[in-house]
């Protein structure tokens, strides 16, 4: 924990320590221990598509993750393997996670938007022993049943599910686990080639505390309530938001969005009280089409906070005006999240980078050798290991486990480059940098200015092979309601960039597109886009 009582972030870093017990079980400490102590807690504020609520206190989701539990192991799940959790935000999600902790097992998150292909895959590579889902995903691995003979329990929460957990013990001895046991495997999002199951032992909780505290220091604060529209199958929403708020005592808003709606969001954090949010850049993209929200809408925000992918100084200065508030960026990726952020509390911020290194985290923009590179220098992004908040390995995949450090750097593959006082910008992944006669443009700059533009909703940019310059940088445009393609918007988009930025970093090509092509953790799949340039 980073405590409440640092006035900056200097002395925050300075002072703090790792404090890993010898033996570590995740869904003791987020659910048996508040159970022990005051059972009537509120967990989670489980927030239907009706408008009705329904609170859960920890004293009944220990109970709840307590019999499935007993379900589980006697459907013969057993320490090690692997429990496929796949639904959408709802209590029973969490109280599956706890269950699977304390069984020992490895509880494997897979996003309900995935189609029967995706789940099959996961499935597969994972060799997992059961599924946990609802009436939306049975259906769905109804049409895979055959390709995943390693799948020999299916349980959903639609069907029979109250008598099922009626029938078993409300008591379960949680099996003795050690910080390193495996706990969870998460897939990487698959933005080039297959996606690689990223284990994680149960100390990846206790690695993320600093940087899921940094953004809403101090966290927690009496009357924080915590609500992210990210799916809980993806680490932004699991591991920065459910089970570190869980942790920490403090009430989580579960709420199902088939498809996220901007105007349900801001309601939802009136009607409710969200005092604290993670929202995606892409979604407060979309958020900034609602006119006026601080005049319509009476919430109650403390923070804020964004990641997954860079937000830019345009969304900064409009959340500002939106929210009254900073909202606080960070950064990370499946293998190793939240190890660099922002706090405007602690005076950490400055527009366009990303932060620094969260307390505990040794983090550096590093060259192909390892070398550490001087302020300005553009480089890899690494975090040093040990660290607590670290995967452990790439499901059966020694040699790109290996291949994700170089000595004890772990490279994420992004660039980056770090200023003389520290701040580290994201300039873009590996294959996203743009070489333009003899240029390194990095698409992040590009498209926050793009989005300046009245005109543009959604905008990627990435580079184009040309004869002359190697690579031209072309951008992909969504326009917002109201404004159709022509050639003379894109020529009025390109100078506006060109004006803004430089002769080197405009849009030598502008195409509008219907749909922006994303991951279901809405960051934009450039790849997709760079084959159709």
């Amino acid at each position: 924990m980073l405590g409440s009582q640092a006035k900056d972030y200097d002395t925050l870093y300075r002072q703090f320590r790792w404090a890993i017990p010898a033996r570590y079980n995740i869904g003791v400490d987020v659910c048996d221990r508040w159970a022990s102590r005051e059972p009537e807690r509120l967990a989670i504020l489980h927030v239907r598509g009706d408008g009705r609520s329904e609170s859960i206190s920890f004293g009944r989701l220990r109970e709840t993750s307590n019999r499935l539990a007993n379900v589980l192991r006697a459907q013969g799940v057993k320490r090690g393997d692997r429990v496929a959790i796949f639904m959408p935000q709802a209590p029973e999600v969490a109280a599956a996670h706890i269950a699977i902790y304390k069984l020992g097992a490895v509880a494997l998150p897979i996003a309900i938007l995935f189609g029967p292909d995706a789940l099959q895959y996961r499935l597969q590579n994972s060799g997992a022993r059961a599924l946990l889902t609802n009436a939306q995903g049975l259906a769905k691995f109804e049409d895979i049943r055959g390709g995943t003979p390693d799948v020999a329990c299916v349980i959903s929460v639609d069907d029979k599910f109250s008598d099922l957990l009626a029938g078993a013990s409300p008591d379960f001895a949680a099996v003795d686990t050690a910080p390193d046991d495996p706990a969870m495997m998460i897939y990487t999002s698959g933005t080039t080639g297959q996606p690689k199951g990223a284990l994680h032992a149960h100390r990846v909780l206790l690695g993320h505390l600093p940087g899921a505290e940094l953004p809403h220091y101090p966290f927690p604060t009496e009357g924080d309530r915590y609500w992210t529209p990210a799916d809980w199958a993806w680490a932004g929403g699991l591991l920065d938001v459910l089970l570190p708020s869980l942790h920490h005592g403090v009430p989580v808003v579960a709420r199902r969005f088939d498809k996220f709606d901007p105007e349900e969001a801001f309601a939802l954090m009136t009607k409710v009280g969200v005092r604290n949010a993670f929202i995606p850049p892409t979604a407060l993209r979309m958020m900034r089409a609602v006119p006026s929200p601080r005049g319509r809408y009476d919430f109650k925000l403390r923070t804020m906070a964004s990641g997954g992918e860079s937000l830019g100084i345009e969304a900064l200065e409009w959340g500002r005006e939106a929210f009254g508030l900073t909202i606080n960026e960070f950064y990370g990726q499946t293998e190793c999240n939240l190890v660099l952020g922002s706090c405007a509390q602690l005076g950490l911020l400055r527009p366009g980078a990303i932060g620094k290194p969260v307390p505990g985290h040794e983090v550096a923009v590093i060259g192909r050798d390892g070398e550490i590179l001087k302020a300005g220098d553009i480089g890899q992004i690494a975090v040093k290991r040990p660290d607590p908040v670290m995967f452990l390995e790439y499901w059966g995949r020694a040699e790109a486990t290996r291949e994700k450090f170089i000595g004890d750097w772990m490279v994420t593959g992004d660039q980056g480059v770090m200023d003389d006082d520290g701040y580290i910008s994201f300039v873009g992944r590996d294959d996203d940098v743009i070489s333009s006669a003899g240029f390194r443009i990095g698409p992040g700059e590009i498209e926050d200015c793009l989005l300046q533009h009245p005109a543009v909703a959604l905008a990627a940019a990435v580079g184009k092979p040309d004869k002359v310059r190697g690579e031209i940088v072309k951008a992909f445009i969504v326009l917002k309601a109201g404004h159709a393609p022509s050639d003379a918007l894109a020529g009025e988009i390109q100078s506006f960039v060109k004006t803004r930025l430089s002769a080197h970093e405009y849009p030598r090509e502008v195409a509008f597109i219907e749909q922006m092509p994303m991951t279901t953790t809405g960051k934009i799949i450039r790849r997709v886009l760079r084959e159709r340039a």
